[in-house]
């Protein structure tokens, strides 16, 4: 009986080692959290990170199609101050980031609707609008978002989206 009462634990614990290793392991499109704070605004963008790993951008994020804008979730933004982006303003608080890629312009969408990715619901926008996109000398493997461009008066920056030989910035203004 102790024999068998043995082998019973052995098998349990073994088969918890192997469950627990297989939850750790790396993700695929790793979890990123940038935080920023842009004069008195604190910004929080929440996403994950996609590697081309040898593909092409436009596979991955195609040209005239919505992107949850990353991997997994949909990208998350958090702002805790009114900001104005995309010439309109945007309240504090916590939103879904999209976008609809293009040659030389990117959509940008942010929506209200804080879902897995693939869940986009066009009836949940805040806003839209068009940003720049121009091409890099360099190629960013792993997809970045970025605060750029903090300016002097600490008032002005932009949301920058990197990868491959591609930069999309959307030039913002805190109130605060």
């Amino acid at each position: 009986m102790k024999k068998l009462t043995l082998i019973v634990v052995a098998l349990l614990l073994a088969g918890g080692f192997t469950h627990q290793s297989r939850a750790q392991k790396p993700q695929k499109s790793p979890k990123s959290v940038l935080t920023q704070t842009v004069g008195l605004t604190d910004i929080t963008i929440t996403y994950s990170r996609p590697g081309l790993k040898g593909r092409a951008m436009d596979k991955l994020a195609k040209p005239g199609k919505v992107w949850r804008t990353g991997a997994n979730n949909a990208t998350e933004l958090k702002i805790s101050n009114p900001i104005t982006l995309g010439g309109k303003e945007l309240a504090a608080g916590t939103y879904s980031l999209y976008s609809i890629p293009g040659d030389e312009e990117w959509t940008i969408i942010i929506n209200k609707k804080l879902s897995w990715g693939t869940q986009y619901d066009a009836k949940e926008d805040v806003m839209r609008f068009a940003a720049r996109a121009t091409k890099t000398a360099d190629t960013t493997e792993t997809f970045t978002i970025n605060i750029a461009d903090i300016s002097d008066n600490d008032k002005d920056a932009a949301l920058e989206l990197r990868w491959g030989n591609v930069s999309v910035k959307a030039p913002f203004t805190v109130s605060k």
